[in-house]
């Protein structure tokens, strides 16, 4: 899978200003400050270090499309995103491989409106595609 590259670890919070300063802390800067995602009714916030970038991602609400995740795994990175060049042959790879798309390609405000689709596979657990432009 030679045209996917790795956007960003997403992680998993209860409280994204707090676990902000915490990652913070650690010596993360705030790449891009947090943003309501009206969709998935998440606020997320984009932070850097060393060349990587992990997305804290918090819900908001009890229909929120984490929710359950959070009262499950609680605080913890819980998926992968990739950018890839082309869609359709990505989506073809990773259906080959054993990839099942859990929704449709939509909008993501806090990648400016990109659309992003997610995948899971029973031995890699969940990925975020990002779809170009």
């Amino acid at each position: 899978m030679s045209n996917l590259k790795i956007h960003h670890i997403g992680y998993l919070v209860k409280k994204i200003e707090k676990a902000r300063l915490s990652f913070q802390a650690l010596g993360y800067e705030t790449e891009q400050d947090i943003v309501y995602d009206d969709i998935r009714k998440v606020n997320i916030c984009f932070l850097v270090k060393d060349g990587y970038r992990i997305e804290l991602v918090s819900p908001v609400s009890e229909d929120s499309v984490v929710a359950g995740l959070i009262k499950k795994y609680k605080n913890c990175p819980y998926h992968i995103c990739y950018e890839t060049g082309d869609y359709e042959t990505a989506h073809s790879e990773l259906t080959a491989g054993g990839f099942i798309a859990i929704d449709t390609p939509t909008p993501a405000p806090a990648l400016e409106n990109r659309k992003v689709v997610f995948l899971t596979s029973p031995v890699t657990g969940m990925i975020e595609l990002i779809l170009p432009d």
